[in-house]
């Protein structure tokens, strides 16, 4: 696999990434054959977090006998630094590790400094010190955390979303890190499922010579054919440039990006799923999204009282009932 030096970190790293998110889904043996398997393949980068339930225990039980070999990313969404601590010496014990390569802040809402008043940038400055965590990370969704974290010159590494539905503002922060020196994880490279053209979505961003995309892979057919583009990397051609473009004009406005900040929700509306619907229901089987079981998932956004948690927590800033509302009518004009 194709490598190159990520960032001020000097690491050397394959230019394809896991993104441990779906290898939950799976069982345990399932999981250590895929993550060995990738491994196998080249893969060096993979990126959890501790609130993805087993994911780190999971890279722990496969990854352990190759540890030097990997790239180990992690997060946490602590706001204490206690909280925090408590999250690193839980991914150290999980991950059957004594070091996180790189540990990111998830997706603050500002960024953490040093000195800062919340302490959260010193402590884990000073768990870098003693060993336990290598690089500094951060998570964002929002471009004004993303620039101010880069700009800082106290971030080794950012992770944020990059997909041929990106903006040219939210491209140009690719630019950006490259001035910095600071090494870039890609995440939602296929927005949540909703983009189903993985060679378009790997061309696209292949040009972008500073991104390890995080692609989440459940299954080894999914990991095979970024393999296979890792070997022979397709270009962008006319006929991927016109499913780039049928996309963007489909997909155009707000959408949810399937973070799953929203969540939890006082109605147990599944948002991620549901605020998206109109655009699965042309991208997945139909048969599985009007069975009756998404019915009643659909049928529970009657249950909304416009709380507004989820459009609070959104990192963009979405009208999540109004979205909600729009995919349950395009969806019961299907049955």
């Amino acid at each position: 696999m194709e490598k190159i030096i990520f960032g001020k970190t000097n690491l050397s790293v394959g230019r394809t990434g896991f993104g441990c998110i779906p290898i939950q889904r799976i069982s345990y043996d399932e999981s250590t054959a895929l993550l060995r398997w990738a491994f196998d393949g080249g893969v060096t980068v993979y990126d959890t977090a501790n609130g993805y339930t087993t994911s780190e225990e999971r890279i722990g039980i496969a990854l352990k006998a190759v540890r030097k070999d990997v790239v180990l990313c992690t997060k946490s969404g602590a706001g204490t630094p206690a909280e925090l601590m408590t999250h690193l010496d839980n991914s150290l014990k999980m991950m059957q590790t004594d070091y996180i390569d790189v540990f990111q802040f998830h997706n603050p809402a500002r960024v953490p400094m040093p000195s800062g008043d919340d302490g959260l940038y010193d402590a884990l400055a000073a768990a870098q010190k003693a060993g336990k965590v290598r690089f500094i990370g951060i998570s964002a969704h929002k471009q004004e955390v993303a620039v101010t974290a880069v700009s800082s010159g106290f971030y080794d590494v950012l992770q944020f979303p990059f997909s041929y539905l990106s903006t040219k503002e939210e491209l140009a922060i690719a630019d950006l890190c490259r001035t910095h020196n600071v090494g870039v994880l890609g995440m939602k490279a296929l927005c949540g499922g909703i983009l189903t053209n993985a060679k378009a979505a790997f061309a696209f961003l292949r040009p972008y010579a500073n991104i390890v995309p995080i692609w989440g892979i459940q299954e080894t057919a999914q990991l095979d054919e970024f393999l296979a583009y890792e070997k022979n990397a397709p270009t962008l051609d006319s006929e991927l440039k016109a499913v780039i473009e049928a996309d963007r004009e489909a997909l155009a406005g707000a959408f949810c990006r399937a973070c799953g900040y929203c969540l939890p929700c006082p109605a147990e509306i599944p948002i991620p799923m549901a605020a998206r619907m109109q655009f699965l229901l042309g991208r997945m089987r139909r048969d599985v999204l009007l069975a009756e079981n998404w019915q009643q998932n659909m049928r529970k956004i009657d249950d909304c009282t416009d709380c507004g948690h989820c459009k609070a927590h959104c990192p963009y800033e979405l009208d999540v009932s109004a979205l909600l509302r729009e995919h349950q009518k395009a969806y019961f004009a299907c049955l």
